[in-house]
């Protein structure tokens, strides 16, 4: 009796000739009556940009602990070894999986006609009109309520496919040639990485809750750390933006436990870094209400309460507590930046002439004499962005970018 494999895939974009990747994966196993069985589904870190995030909602955040298409590759030909590969746009999903393991130096059994197609087969069970996913699932009554979501997706293709298989008394018989060559078809044997697959709730999971929590818990010295500006200046550069993503979440604790401070250790010296911005915003004397949004910001971002706040407002600095020298981020002629991933609004060629023209030099690589990388998303998964991160180059996206530009952040550059 042949057995279906539904498959879904969430991508960066649509053509994987033009670098898009795999960003998820969902299967759903059916037995011959179209009745799951099981489940199968993972996020996947594309390494490079996400593309599409208005389409499949996925954020680099999400993807950011993800495995990569390498680790789960043997765990996913197991579940498609020996049964019928079933997708609605076969050839787009095809595509898509050859790809993949092509970049892998995997042939794999994968193709247009490998399999059954349940866009196709509407034209045969399902009354005339739109073909999409959403348009079929209202012809037989399945509630699609994550689009593009991949094992949403699956689950609402399988339902086609079991709906299809209800009408045919005979279903397997009406499409026995196809059926015959993906049951007959010969899957490489791939060892399972062991890596854990991962699902959007557990993306959205890990990332609740403030990344302190992740510290331990002891009571703070009662001396200054001897590396604590070294710390602060670690957050003035994650603060950049006014937003801390997921890689600088990660390099503050991996760089705390490194220090071995605890949580209020860490606490400690974020007061002191918010205690620091106060002063700045007391020098003139008036403390505007856009310098006040932004100390609340930051003292959210840095897990303090809303009346440290208050309390950098009127705090004594002269102290002998540790402190970095904060300033604005400047950009002066002659400072290399480079842009990654698509900017809103703006074609990559007149963003970089217009970087020019105000005196930057724009490279097309990362390294240690860059100052600045502007991404799509300040966790972008891209090969410069890695780069970046292990050159500790500041990444911003491109709303703080054009933001620099408006408020005279560069007005060095001449």
């Amino acid at each position: 009796m042949s057995t279906y494999a539904v498959v879904d895939l969430e991508t960066t974009g649509f053509s994987p000739a033009h670098n898009h990747r795999v960003v998820e994966i969902g299967v759903v196993l059916a037995d011959e009556n179209g009745r799951v069985t099981e489940e199968w589904e993972t996020l996947v870190n594309p390494q490079r940009d996400v593309g599409a995030t208005e389409i499949h909602g996925l954020t680099a955040g999400d993807l950011y602990a993800a495995p990569t298409f390498d680790d789960v590759a043997g765990e996913l030909v197991s579940v498609l070894r020996g049964r019928v590969p079933v997708a609605h746009n076969l050839s787009f999903d095809a595509l898509f999986l050859a790809a993949e393991f092509e970049r892998l130096g995997i042939p794999v059994p994968v193709g247009p006609t490998v399999g059954l197609c349940t866009m196709r087969l509407a034209s045969m069970y399902l009354p005339g009109g739109a073909r999409d996913l959403s348009s079929c699932c209202e012809c037989v009554g399945h509630r699609l309520d994550e689009a593009h979501a991949a094992l949403a997706d699956a689950r609402a293709a399988a339902a086609l496919l079991a709906h299809y298989i209800a009408r045919d008394a005979d279903f397997a018989a009406s499409w026995a040639d196809a059926i015959v060559t993906a049951e007959g078809s010969v899957w490489p044997t791939l060892p399972a990485s062991g890596s854990p697959r991962m699902a959007r709730q557990q993306a959205a999971a890990a990332q609740r809750g403030h990344f302190l929590g992740r510290l331990a818990a002891r009571a703070p010295r009662s001396e200054a750390h001897p590396e604590a500006n070294s710390y602060l200046d670690l957050i003035d550069r994650a603060l950049l933006d006014r937003h801390i993503s997921r890689h600088e979440e990660d390099e503050l604790v991996s760089f705390a436990e490194l220090l071995g401070l605890s949580r209020d250790d860490a606490l400690s010296l974020h007061r002191s870094y918010l205690d620091a911005l106060g002063h700045l915003a007391l020098e003139d004397g008036v403390v505007t209400a856009e310098e006040r949004r932004d100390l609340e910001l930051v003292a959210g971002l840095l897990g303090l309460p809303d009346e440290a706040v208050e309390a950098a407002l009127v705090c004594d600095t002269s102290d002998a507590a540790p402190s970095c020298e904060l300033g604005p981020f400047t950009l002066a002629q002659g400072d290399k930046v480079v842009f990654t991933g698509q900017a809103p609004g703006i074609d990559r060629a007149d963003l970089e002439l217009q970087a020019r023209r105000l005196g930057l030099r724009v490279t097309g690589s990362v390294s240690r004499f860059t100052r600045l990388v502007v991404a799509a998303d300040p966790d972008s998964l891209s090969g410069k962005a890695r780069k970046a991160r292990d050159a500790g180059v500041p990444i911003v996206d491109y709303p703080t970018y054009f933001r620099m530009l408006d408020s005279g952040v560069c007005s060095d550059v001449t």
